[in-house]
């Protein structure tokens, strides 16, 4: 049988902006400075880092209380 698809989602408790870094490192299992180490060096290529940051922002919902 196949397991069910996790989801996706911001993080409330583990955020410095808006929970996105933090919620990925979750689901992904890693540690969320790796993420954000990640992001950033993303930034510096063509600024790719930010857009992609506000697209996530905007498709991933946050976390529930």
């Amino acid at each position: 049988m196949e397991e069910p698809i996790k989801k996706v989602y911001r993080s409330r408790d583990n955020r410095m902006i808006a929970g996105v870094c933090g919620g990925l490192a979750k689901h992904l299992g890693i540690d969320p400075l790796l993420v954000r180490i990640f992001f950033v060096l993303l930034i510096f290529a063509n600024g790719i880092g930010i857009i992609l940051y506000l697209v996530l922002l905007i498709l991933i919902p946050l976390e529930s209380k």
